[in-house]
């Protein structure tokens, strides 16, 4: 009788976990779809069925798990904005990952903001211990990747991770998009695109934020680009806001044919000059947003990087893991390219 494939026979074959093979063969979100894809061809050409007892038991006990909550766990926002988690407009998406992923695994959330006045650690902790939270995800850090001096007891003592942004002073487990890849990435496809003098605008203290991950992918991808046509990045975006001159003098220095950035106003600016986009010069945006669907660039998956971070936090609840780890550990989100007319779809005629 021929022995019945299983996910560990998949797992040993590919090198994944048994755990990673299960999710992709469930078509989960947290796989990528280059791994979903690899996964599901082996188990195909293995002749794997799944055995439909098991999976209909399975999905009955999820089911039955989905509104019955565990336990709690804290949502904080680190952002200096209170609303952060409503008005910013990039941090709902990291939020609606975590409530999601929650309530997938039977968790529910209660939300705080770090800097609520007169807030100590020894009452945070009072608050969390009173509503059963058992584990803490911090959402929000933008202006600088330090948590305040002042609550450093509330780390030692509960799971903690990040999603957003490496913390530092502590440094702490986190998720967040592969920045580096995610410019290395953008570079490429411009590249492939046509365009030959592609340029970077972010602002020092954001890429400093990201361990300068932006100005490092985008030097990598330079790789693809002739020595004369390689652009140092424009870092100086935040002196630009108040004075546009300071942009559109490097741009008429510099002569880019294509700009990666993470702000809308750069595009205003460049109308402004009088140039056409994208026949002048592409505009690809680094992190793609819902109020610019129109704007090529890269969906950072914000949201699955708060369902990482949730997978994180609850992990170290299971093993029992708690305080400021020895050995952080990270999760890196990958992006994807998302097409617009902001954008040559194709390299011009020569």
């Amino acid at each position: 009788m021929k022995k019945r494939v299983t996910l560990q026979d998949i797992a040993d074959r590919l090198g994944y976990s048994k755990n990673t093979i299960s999710l992709a063969l469930r078509d989960s979100a947290q796989i990528s779809t280059e791994t979903k894809a690899r996964i599901q061809a082996v188990a195909s050409e293995m002749g794997y069925q799944p055995n439909a007892v098991v999976s209909r038991l399975m999905a009955e006990l999820r089911a039955s798990q989905s509104n019955k909550f565990q336990a709690k766990l804290a949502l904080i926002n680190a952002n200096e904005d209170s609303q952060a988690f409503r008005n910013h407009p990039t941090i709902p998406a990291y939020v609606d990952g975590c409530h999601r992923r929650a309530a997938q695994l039977g968790y529910s959330f209660d939300s705080f903001w770090m800097h609520e006045p007169n807030m100590n650690a020894g009452r945070f902790i009072q608050i969390l211990n009173t509503r059963n939270i058992k584990g803490i995800v911090i959402v929000g850090l933008m202006g600088k990747n330090e948590l305040p001096q002042k609550l450093m007891p509330i780390w030692e003592r509960f799971p903690v991770a990040v999603t957003g942004v490496r913390t530092r002073n502590p440094t702490l487990s986190f998720a967040c998009v592969d920045h580096h890849m995610l410019t290395l990435r953008a570079v490429e496809r411009l590249v492939d695109f046509g365009y030959s003098r592609p340029a970077l605008v972010v602002d020092e203290s954001i890429d400093l934020l990201v361990d300068r991950r932006f100005t490092a992918g985008f030097s990598a991808g330079l790789s693809l680009v002739r020595v004369e046509n390689r652009l140092a990045p424009f870092i100086e975006y935040k002196s630009a806001k108040k004075d546009s001159s300071i942009f559109k003098s490097w741009i008429l220095k510099n002569r880019p044919d294509s700009i990666l950035t993470l702000y809308n106003s750069v595009s205003r600016w460049i109308s402004e000059m009088g140039l056409n986009i994208p026949d002048d010069i592409g505009v690809a945006q680094l992190e793609q947003r819902a109020e610019s669907p129109g704007i090529a660039g890269m969906d950072q998956r914000n949201d699955i990087a708060g369902e990482a971070a949730v997978d994180m936090v609850i992990s170290q609840i299971h093993n029992n893991e708690r305080g400021i780890p020895e050995f952080p550990r990270s999760t890196l989100i990958g992006a994807t390219w998302r097409p617009g007319p902001t954008v040559r779809a194709q390299a011009l005629p020569t």
